[in-house]
C-alpha cells in the first residue's frame, strides 16, 4: 500500500474534482484536485482556493467537473484548501467551455472573464457610523448652542434618520460635530452601526420613490412595423431563434425591446438587455425600470463602483432581478435555471459597435456570446441597429436570422436632411488662411450659427482627440517628425492649463508623455503643429461664440474630459436639460442618444477612419456617419446634418448621406466576397511581440510553418504572413502577424487546436490569439 502523502488522510479522502485556475495554463480540462470533506460538498461552478506548483502557491480556480477519474498518481494529487463562497451556475460554465475553446483561451482565463471582479475580490463591508434619534427629552438644561443644535435635530422630518454624524452637521448648519457628541452622551441621540448599501442606479433619473410600480406604464401606441416585429419575435419565444431589427434611427426599436421582453416577464422568464457604451446605460436603464420595477431591474457595467456591481450580481444569482441591463459584461448575467431563474431573451442594442469587442483575452464578441447563450438555453436573441455588421446583415439575406424591417421614424418625424460638402471645393473658393486653417467650413459655420441662433442645439462630431496629431520640422529637407520613442506612432498635441506655453504630447497607445518641444532638435526651426483633434475645434468654437463658450453651453466629450462615468452622465444630462447647447466630442456621441433638442448635426472630417489599413474602414466610416447623423431631427422640427470630407464620392460619405444602408451593404458585401474577407470568409489573427524584431519575425515563422503544415490536409486554409503588423511597433514591443481565412469556422479551429496542441497559441503576453479580429492595426 502506497504511503499516505502531505495532503491527503484515509480518513479524509475525498472525491476528486478538475480544476480550471485562473492563469495562462492552457489544461483544457482543468487540474485534478482532491476535495476533502473539511471544505464541504464541492460543486461544478464553485469558485475554491488551490495549491500549485512544487511551492504549493496559493491559486484561485473554478470547479468544472466532480467525481472524476484519477488522471494522475493518486498520491500526486492535492486538496483544495477552500471553497471562495462564490459559485457560478452550471449554464455559465458550459458557456465558458464555449468561449475557451471558440477563442483560443485558457478555461480559467474565460471562467475568470464570466465573474465580475468586484464578486471574485468580494470584501466586508466596513460599518458605518449612523444617528438615530431616541425620542428622549432633556432632563437639564442644556448650553446654548447645544440647544440649538437639538432643537434643529428635532425639526428634521422622521426620513431624514438614521443620518451620519457628519451629514448631520452639515444638514443643521451645527459649527462642529462636538454639540452633537454631546447629545449622544446625554442620551438623546443614538449611536448605531450598519452596513452602507450602494445606490444601485447611479445616473438614474428615477429615484427610489419615483419609479413607478406597475410594469407596461406609458406604453405608447405601436407603429405597424413596429408590431409587426413584436408579433414575429414573440412567436418564437421558448425556442433559439435569432432576429435582426434593422431599423432606422429614432424608429422605435427600443420600444420594441421593451413589448417583446413583456411577454417573456409575463411568462415567467427572464431578459438581458445589452448596450455598447456605459453612456448608454442610464438612458436605457431609466426605461426599462419605469417598464418593469416589479419584476426588477439589475444593471452590470464596468462604470459602477465595486459594491454596486457586487450588490447588483447578488440580486441577479437569487432571483430578485429579473431583467439584466448593462454593457459587454452583462452577457454574462447569472441567471441560473436550476434557481428558476430561465433566460428568456436576450437583447443586443446597437449590434454593429465595436465596443463588444474584448481586448483581452479571452477577446470574445458579447454579440456572439450572446447568440451562443441563447443557443444554449433556448431563447431568441434580437440584434438591433439602423447599422447592422455586415456579418448580421449577411446571415439576415441568408436566412439564417430573421429580418425585421423599420423605416419610418416614430412620431411623424422625418429623417435629417444630409449635405456632403467638398473641402477642396471650400478651399479653393477661399484659399485664404480663415478658410484654409478652419475645423468649421463657411457652409457648416453657417449652419451652426442658424440653428443656435434659432434656439437649437448642435452636435459635432471629429473621432479624434487633442490638438493636432502631426509635429513636425517646416524645412521639408530636414525631414524630422515627433515620433513616440515606445511605438511606431506620431505622438499627438494635448493642450494642458498647467502648461500654458505649449502643453504636452502624448502617445495614444503607450500613453506616454512629453513636453512639446519648441523647435526641431536637427536644424533648430520653430515646430509646426499638423492636423487636428477636439481639442482645437473647441478654441475654434471658443472664437466663434465666446457668449455661449463664457456661459458654459460648449461642452466637450472624449476620453480626456470625461474621466469616469459619472462625468459621462452629468454632461448628457446636462445637454439634455437644456443647459449646454452645444456638445462637440468624439465617437462617444455616435451611439443611440435621444436629444430632441438637436437640430443641425456637424461632421466636421467623415475621412478620419477612410483610409486606415483596415479592410473594414469603410464600413466604421458609413455606421459613424449615419449613426452620428441620426441624433438630428428627431422631435416634430426638420434635421439638418452637414458632413465635411474630401472624399465626397466615396460609397461609405456619399450613401450614408442617403441614409441608405441596404445599398451600402450590398456594394461592400460584393468587394468583400471577391477578395474573400469576412464576412465571405472566417478569419483568426495571431500577432507575436518581442522587444527583439529578429525574435518575434522566428516566433511568428514557427507559427506560419505549423499552419502550413495544417493546410496541407485542409487546403480551404489560407494563411498570410509573417508580416509586420500596421503599427509594427507599442509599448517597444516588435509586433508580427499571421493571419488564418477559411470558408468556415471549421478550419480555423481546427488550425488552432494544433498550434495549441504544439504550445505556440498560448494566448498570452508574447503571443495574442484574435478570433474574428474586428481591428487589423
Amino acid at each position: 500500500m502506497a504511503p499516505a502523502s502531505l495532503f491527503q488522510t484515509e480518513t479524509d479522502p475525498g472525491p476528486l474534482v478538475r480544476v480550471a485556475l485562473e492563469r495562462s495554463l492552457d489544461a483544457p480540462e482543468g487540474l485534478t484536485y482532491r476535495a476533502p470533506a473539511s471544505v464541504g460538498e464541492v460543486r461544478v461552478g464553485d469558485r475554491v482556493e488551490a495549491p500549485l506548483g512544487r511551492h504549493d502557491r496559493r491559486a484561485s480556480g473554478w470547479v468544472v467537473e466532480v467525481d472524476v477519474a484519477a488522471d494522475i498518481s493518486p498520491d500526486r494529487i492535492k486538496p483544495i484548501r477552500r471553497r471562495t463562497g462564490i459559485t457560478l451556475p452550471v449554464n455559465l460554465v458550459a458557456l465558458a467551455r464555449w468561449i475557451a475553446g471558440y477563442y483560443c483561451c485558457p478555461l480559467g482565463v474565460a471562467l475568470s472573464a464570466v465573474a465580475p471582479g468586484a464578486v471574485k475580490h468580494a470584501r466586508a463591508e466596513r460599518p458605518v457610523t449612523l444617528l438615530t434619534r431616541t425620542g428622549k427629552r432633556p432632563t437639564e438644561r442644556l448650553p446654548p448652542v447645544t440647544a440649538r443644535v437639538w432643537e434643529a435635530a428635532q425639526a428634521l422630518p422622521e426620513d431624514a434618520f438614521p443620518i451620519e454624524p457628519r451629514a448631520l452637521v452639515q444638514r443643521i448648519g451645527a459649527p462642529s460635530v462636538g454639540p452633537v457628541n454631546r447629545l449622544v452622551r446625554l442620551g438623546l441621540l443614538r449611536k448605531i452601526e450598519r452596513v452602507r448599501t450602494p445606490d444601485l442606479f447611479p445616473g438614474s433619473a428615477l429615484s427610489r420613490t419615483d419609479r413607478p410600480a406597475t410594469p407596461g406604464a406609458d406604453r405608447p401606441t405601436l407603429t405597424p412595423e413596429q408590431a409587426a416585429a413584436v408579433e414575429g419575435i414573440g412567436a418564437t419565444l421558448g425556442t433559439f431563434s435569432p432576429h435582426l431589427l434593422l431599423g432606422v434611427t429614432g424608429s422605435g426599436k427600443t420600444e420594441v425591446y421593451l413589448r417583446v421582453l413583456e411577454r417573456v416577464i409575463q411568462a415567467g422568464g427572464c431578459g438581458i438587455v445589452l448596450v455598447p457604451e456605459i453612456g448608454l446605460t442610464p438612458q436605457t436603464v431609466d426605461r426599462f425600470l419605469a417598464r418593469f420595477a416589479g419584476a426588477g431591474v439589475a444593471v452590470l457595467h464596468s462604470g459602477l463602483s465595486m459594491g454596486q456591481r457586487r450588490a447588483h450580481w447578488t440580486r441577479i444569482a437569487r432571483g430578485e432581478a429579473r431583467v439584466a441591463v448593462g454593457a459587454r459584461s452583462a452577457v454574462f448575467a447569472p441567471f441560473d435555471p436550476a434557481r428558476g431563474a430561465r433566460l428568456g431573451l436576450i437583447i443586443v442594442d446597437e449590434e454593429h459597435d465595436g465596443a463588444y469587442k474584448q481586448e483581452d483575452a479571452p477577446r470574445h464578441h458579447a454579440r456572439d456570446v450572446a447568440l451562443k447563450r441563447a443557443q444554449m438555453e433556448g431563447c431568441p436573441v434580437v440584434l438591433g441597429s439602423a447599422t447592422p455588421s455586415l456579418e448580421s446583415w449577411r446571415h439576415a439575406r441568408t436566412g439564417r436570422y430573421t429580418l425585421h424591417r423599420l423605416t419610418e421614424r416614430v412620431g411623424g418625424a422625418r429623417l435629417p436632411r444630409v449635405a456632403i460638402v467638398d473641402l477642396a471645393d471650400e478651399m479653393r473658393a477661399d484659399p485664404t488662411p480663415t478658410t484654409r486653417l478652419a475645423m468649421l467650413g463657411p457652409t457648416l459655420r453657417g449652419e451652426l450659427s442658424r440653428a443656435l441662433d434659432a434656439g437649437a442645439q448642435a452636435i459635432l462630431l471629429l473621432n479624434r482627440r487633442g490638438w493636432a496629431s502631426y509635429i513636425t520640422c517646416p524645412d521639408h529637407r530636414c525631414g524630422w517628425t515627433l515620433t513616440c520613442r515606445f511605438c511606431d506612432v506620431t505622438m499627438v498635441h494635448h493642450r494642458t492649463r498647467d502648461l500654458p506655453a505649449g502643453g504636452v504630447v502624448r502617445c495614444h497607445h503607450c500613453l506616454s508623455e512629453q513636453r512639446l518641444p519648441g523647435a526641431c532638435p536637427v536644424c533648430g526651426k520653430r515646430v509646426t503643429l499638423f492636423g487636428a483633434g477636439t481639442q482645437r475645434v473647441e478654441d475654434e468654437l471658443a472664437r466663434l461664440y465666446p457668449e455661449l463658450a463664457l456661459a458654459g453651453q460648449v461642452m466637450r466629450v472624449d476620453s480626456d474630459t470625461m474621466r469616469s462615468a459619472k462625468d459621462y452622465h452629468r454632461a448628457l444630462e446636462a445637454f439634455a436639460a437644456g443647459s449646454v447647447r452645444l456638445l462637440l466630442g468624439t465617437q462617444m456621441l455616435a451611439k443611440g442618444h435621444d436629444f430632441p433638442g438637436v437640430e443641425l448635426v456637424g461632421v466636421i472630417n467623415a475621412d478620419t477612419a477612410l483610409n486606415l489599413p483596415d479592410f473594414r474602414a469603410a464600413e466604421r466610416t458609413f455606421q459613424l456617419v449615419a449613426q452620428v447623423a441620426g441624433r438630428a431631427g428627431r422631435a416634430s422640427r426638420p434635421g439638418r446634418v452637414v458632413v465635411q470630407t474630401f472624399s465626397p464620392g466615396h460609397p461609405a460619405v456619399r450613401l450614408a448621406a442617403a441614409h441608405d444602408y441596404e445599398a451600402f451593404a450590398e456594394q461592400e458585401l460584393a468587394l468583400r466576397t471577391r477578395a474573400s474577407l469576412p464576412p465571405a470568409a472566417r478569419m483568426a489573427r495571431l500577432v507575436v511581440r518581442h522587444e527583439r524584431y529578429e525574435r518575434a519575425l522566428a516566433d511568428a515563422r514557427r507559427i506560419a510553418e505549423a499552419l502550413e503544415r495544417v493546410r496541407r490536409r485542409r487546403p480551404e486554409l489560407r494563411v498570410r504572413g509573417p508580416m509586420p503588423c500596421p503599427i509594427a511597433r507599442i509599448n517597444d514591443r516588435r509586433r508580427i502577424a499571421v493571419e488564418l481565412l477559411a470558408p468556415g469556422p471549421g478550419d480555423i479551429q481546427a488550425a488552432l487546436t494544433a498550434l495549441r496542441n504544439a504550445g505556440l497559441a498560448k494566448n498570452d503576453a508574447a503571443t495574442a490569439v484574435d478570433v474574428d479580429p474586428i481591428a487589423l492595426l
